[in-house]
């Protein structure tokens, strides 16, 4: 009777309330099992964590040295990154981990790997020459509350670093593999080059070739644009485009934005327009990154399901032709060598598509230092259940997949740093006069000289020639003076913001005397402050601000 009991006993079934926490629970019971069983590890991505599947969006920014990767993020970001240092010549010299923190700080690698509420720890396996070379770098940001970025080493060329053929490079650890594991779990991956000085080395080549199979990740940067005209642009763009399509090797077309990602006026300022509608386009597509990151972890476990189900395919078939006693090692050679012929077999004795079978190159090299007669048979069984999981299980999800979808449509995406100036006033598109904030005024402001006085007098009599209208101009004749700057739009739009202190969409002499003296402030290359400072703020907006008290 107990026995009987126990078999009539009702499991309660598990409650799902997120995307996020279905795919691991899926991942746990049903893919790792899987994994495990059929030493996918060893071949593939080392298994996965809570924290792979809770962290933040990530951004990985590769490109050879001194395309502007480091320059990028801190355009991204407005603000410096600890550790991080620019210049002509290879200055990032390590994989850096920018995330949000309250404390600016730097986290070493070997410290990082054991943090359990951080992504990482799965990199142990590359050792102390990799880890010495990976840092984390913390800082309160609000771009970053949102996401993470991850900076790479410029990728050198010629005889100064070998990343070919899997051999470890002259950074002392195999820096493709690195690649590999970080484009498995990032968001999206930005691929910057130099429209200056473009070139495709072949290491940077083999560096690309570690990205593949993350196609829908990439976006490519053509940065510094400004650096050329018109004719040699449309020269590089397509140069770049040609180049790309033998890298990858495929017949579709990545999408390239072209721009110059930097807080410095434009050096040949012809395609203004052009830069302006190509950073909206990116700023976009990086601000949706929160709200299509269910999505994406959905898409990516998909992905490795569908590999775990080829390796234990090939895995099984090769203990299944592996003789008993004699001649192993021989068979073993020739099964090997005849690797391209057996994923052939594969593919059409189970239907599965070719583009889900790993390389088989860098499959013949693994393979060689394994033991097949080790390897696992078919289990039908797990491989029932590994078919429930991409037929049914995860089909299961997407109800509440598109209810959060619609949840995160009402969220703003990423804001602060470079992404505050995209909605700034006449510096967005169609929308000439920003939006209407109201401010609350705070009671006892203490008064202070205004700094912007020495100066007035200067601004002022830019200020009568643009022939303001009862005292005011308007956001299109601000505009147009703003631009002849030559700052990018991000920048103008966040000092637009600060300046139009009234938020009433037009500049009085006050206002526009401080927006011509942060301009001034920005062409010197000092950074602007996220809100303004008491000390800046036009006297007669203090008064107003105390009377409305």
């Amino acid at each position: 009777m107990s026995r009987w009991g126990r078999k009539n006993v009702k499991k309660t079934p598990e409650v799902i309330r997120t995307v996020t926490e279905g795919l691991k629970s899926l991942y746990r019971k049903k893919l790792l099992p899987i994994e495990e069983y059929y030493g996918f590890h060893d071949f593939h991505s080392p298994s996965l964590e809570d924290a792979d599947f809770d962290n933040k969006p990530m951004v990985l920014v590769v490109g050879q040295y001194s395309t502007g990767k480091t320059t990028f993020i801190k355009y991204l970001l407005e603000q410096d990154v600890p550790g991080s240092r620019v210049g002509p010549e290879p200055t990032t010299d390590s994989f850096t981990a920018i995330m949000h923190g309250e404390v600016e700080g730097l986290i070493p690698g070997n410290a990082l790997i054991v943090d359990p509420n951080k992504p990482f720890r799965k990199l142990n396996p590359f050792g102390n020459t990799f880890l010495n070379r990976f840092q984390c770098a913390q800082l309160p940001n609000q771009v970053l509350e949102s996401i993470s970025i991850i900076d790479t080493p410029g990728i050198l060329s010629g005889a100064k670093q070998k990343v070919s053929r899997g051999e470890a490079s002259t950074k002392g650890y195999d820096f493709p593999a690195v690649l590999r594991w970080f484009a498995e779990r990032v968001d999206r991956i930005i691929l910057l080059f130099d429209a200056h000085k473009l070139e495709i080395s072949d290491e940077f080549s083999e560096a690309i070739g570690a990205l593949r199979g993350n196609e829908d990740k990439l976006r490519v940067v053509l940065n510094k644009a400004d650096m050329v005209g018109t004719q040699q642009l449309m020269r590089v763009y397509g140069a770049l485009m040609w180049s790309l399509g033998k890298v990858f090797g495929t017949p579709e077309v990545l999408r390239v934005y072209i721009g110059s990602f930097w807080s410095e006026p434009l050096m040949v300022p012809d395609n203004r327009k052009l830069f302006e509608l190509e950073e909206e386009d990116l700023f976009a597509d990086i601000q949706n990154l929160p709200r299509n990151a269910a999505l994406r972890k959905l898409n990516d476990l998909v992905k490795r399901a569908r590999l775990v189900r080829v390796h234990a395919h090939i895995i099984s078939y090769l203990k299944q032709e592996m003789p008993s006693v004699f001649r192993k090692d021989n068979k073993k050679k020739n099964l090997i060598y005849q690797l391209p012929v057996i994923f052939s077999k594969i593919q059409l004795q189970h239907h599965i598509s070719p583009g889900d079978f790993p390389e088989c190159a860098k499959m013949q090299e693994l393979l060689a230092g394994h033991d097949f007669t080790k390897f696992k048979s078919l289990k039908p069984n797990m491989m029932a259940m590994l078919d429930e999981l991409l037929s049914t299980d995860i089909a299961k999800l997407m109800p509440l997949l598109r209810q959060e979808e619609l949840e995160a449509g009402v969220q703003p995406g990423v804001q602060g740093g470079a992404f505050l100036g995209t909605r700034a006033g006449p510096f967005v598109e169609g929308d000439p006069f920003g939006e209407k904030v109201e401010e609350d005024g705070e009671d006892g402001e203490a008064e202070e000289d205004w700094i912007v006085t020495k100066d007035k007098p200067k601004y002022d009599e830019i200020f009568y020639n643009l022939a303001p209208n009862e005292g005011k101009l308007s956001g299109t004749k601000a505009k147009d003076w703003m631009v002849s700057t030559r700052l990018p739009n991000s920048v103008l739009g966040r000092i637009w913001k600060l300046s139009d202190v009234d938020r009433d969409g037009m500049l009085d002499d006050e206002e526009f005397a401080l927006a011509s003296h942060l301009i001034e402030v920005k062409l010197e290359g000092h950074g602007l402050p996220p809100e303004l400072p008491a000390r800046l703020v036009p006297p007669s907006k203090r008064r107003h601000k105390g009377s409305d008290a």
